[in-house]
């Protein structure tokens, strides 16, 4: 069921959303060589439950962590641990954050200092991927409005999408319906209305499209193990132009010069 938000529940997933993205600024600044990814999660536990927050990804269904970490390889759902981040690794943080029982959901791809310019590139295309699905994102159109944009996209710079996994409604759960696919057809899927709140999150491969799910039926990763990228942002459906909730500016102001 498709849930159409109140002007009240609107302003919680807001100031959830908010909350979220300020968590990822604060991770932002602990990127780099020599950190562990139990660090980067400790980080954000932290902050969160500093600011009133509860971490909504701890314990979901046993999951270990406050943040889906997915270093190079990894697409999704990856456990922190005691892996420590090198030079030219790549790590997407994955947060979901509930305060007062409404969720903001975000995800950012870092470059760990200098990375290959071809997985940069990588980066780049996907972040913007995210913002082509987003202008798709109107009232009037379909949910498979987005989906095509991000694959056409993503498909015309050499990359492929991956299809296991999936953007999704969010409020009071963290996920509602209705899934936000990356790729599709124009035209077709559930009627974007204006009050939605979903996450468009594109997950996007350097190589093959095909991926693995580990034995913990948690971690997933690249068939041919090559870079995966993924960002991601909470958007509100208006009568005018898509709302973006989470905002990438707190880690942008983190990372400086460093940023992209």
């Amino acid at each position: 069921m498709i849930f159409i938000k109140t002007e009240e529940e609107i302003e919680a997933v807001r100031r959830a959303s908010d909350l979220v993205s300020q968590t990822l600024g604060e991770v932002a600044k602990w990127i780099r060589p020599g950190i562990t990814t139990r660090q980067l999660d400790t980080v954000a536990r932290e902050f969160i439950l500093d600011n009133g927050g509860r971490p909504a990804c701890l314990g979901y269904h046993g999951f270990p962590g406050t943040l889906c970490i997915e270093v190079n390889e990894t697409v999704v759902h990856g456990f922190p641990s005691d892996y420590i981040l090198k030079e030219g690794d790549i790590v997407g943080t994955d947060c979901v954050v509930e305060l007062n029982g409404f969720n903001g959901d975000s995800c950012y791809t870092f470059a760990v200092g200098e990375i290959d310019p071809k997985v940069m590139d990588l980066l780049v295309c996907t972040k913007e991927s995210l913002f082509k699905g987003i202008a798709a994102a109107r009232a009037g159109k379909r949910i498979g409005d987005i989906g095509n944009a991000v694959q056409t996209f993503c498909e015309h710079h050499g990359y492929s999408v991956v299809r296991e996994m999936c953007g999704h409604g969010i409020g009071k759960s963290m996920h509602e319906d209705p899934e936000v696919h990356n790729y599709g057809r124009r035209g077709i899927g559930p009627l974007l209305k204006p009050g939605m709140c979903i996450c468009i999150e594109p997950m996007i491969n350097l190589g093959s499209k095909n991926i693995v799910f580990e034995k913990d039926g948690w971690q997933t990763r690249t068939k041919d193990r090559k870079p995966s990228a993924h960002f991601e942002h909470t958007i509100l459906i208006t009568d005018d132009k898509p709302e973006i909730l989470t905002t990438f500016d707190y880690i942008q102001q983190a990372l400086g010069e460093r940023s992209f």
